[in-house]
């Protein structure tokens, strides 16, 4: 179960740097800003899953 949960927190967290850094680099190349907002959205709907499995994670590795 715990593998299980590593992985799910490391693909939130690698989803969460690839939102970013496409929101970061549409908005310095001037795309529609509307289109970043949306991905900063993502980016923190994303980030908080990887904060909440990580949670879970030590939860059970602590008990």
């Amino acid at each position: 179960m715990q593998t299980f949960l590593i992985i799910l927190v490391a693909a939130a967290m690698l989803a969460t740097l690839g939102v970013l850094f496409a929101g970061v680099i549409g908005l310095a190349r001037g795309n529609d800003p509307a289109r970043s907002n949306v991905l900063m959205r993502w980016r923190v709907l994303l980030q908080f899953g990887a904060i909440l499995l990580f949670m879970l994670l030590v939860a059970l590795a602590r008990g």
